[in-house]
């Protein structure tokens, strides 16, 4: 009896081991799928478009800098109609006709070079900040499909030992109360199959969260996905 029992019990724990071993998931990534939620991404994650229309603006600043050229000049004019006398209290111009004057402002005229370089910088900035983001977005993709898809495998274990030690403990149960084992051997196999419920439990709560942020990313449900 006691033999049977020491059997027993270590019959159980390498049904829990066996349980818990981590399989591989090299074989279950989809290559083919994470391109697509990498792509998805791209397209909708907000912050992509951010940094799209902060690459547009200072791309507008440049051409902006060029046309505001023009603002160092300051152009004006005077015009005396020709039948006017030379000398008139009401019209004191010395000449007849237009009388056109250019001003320029020196300070503005120095500094717009100098702002042309600053703008020229921002942008180079920009787009290569819109590309380093894209960058950590693909890798970000990346590491929530595999938390993703590590889930799914490690509720496969989970539900597998629940199964198992499901089996144990009914088929432990039977012995119990037919006298052949012995009551600890019994509540440890009760034991094992609470643990391994729990764990599933905790593992589909894993899973859904991972599932919701690997849509947070990419913008749209996985069951959307074609």
């Amino acid at each position: 009896m006691k033999n049977l029992s020491k059997f027993t019990l270590i019959v159980l724990m390498f049904i829990s081991l066996d349980s818990f071993s981590q399989e591989s998931i090299i074989g279950e990534i989809k290559y083919s799928d994470l391109e697509k939620y990498i792509d998805l991404a791209v397209q909708n994650y907000p912050r992509v478009k951010i940094a799209d229309v902060t690459v547009e603006k200072a791309k507008t600043d440049i051409s902006m800098n060029a046309l505001s050229y023009l603002d160092i000049f300051n152009a004006s004019y005077f015009y005396r109609p020709n039948n006017k006398t030379a000398i008139d209290v009401i019209n004191p111009y010395a000449v007849n006709g237009f009388q056109l004057s250019v001003n320029v402002n020196l300070g503005n005229f120095l500094q717009k070079p100098l702002a042309g370089k600053k703008a020229k910088a921002d942008y180079k900035i920009a787009k290569l900040e819109a590309e380093d983001f894209r960058l950590t977005l693909a890798t970000e993709v990346k590491k929530r499909y595999y938390a993703y898809i590590q889930q799914i495998n490690q509720l496969k274990i989970y539900t597998q030992s629940v199964q198992d030690n499901q089996n144990v403990a009914n088929n432990l149960k039977t012995k119990f109360e037919k006298g052949e084992v012995a009551l600890d051997t019994y509540n440890q196999s009760r034991i094992n199959l609470t643990t391994a419920s729990t764990s599933k439990i905790q593992t589909e709560v894993n899973l859904l969260s991972a599932k919701d942020a690997l849509e947070e990313i990419i913008g749209m449900k996985l069951s959307e996905v074609k």
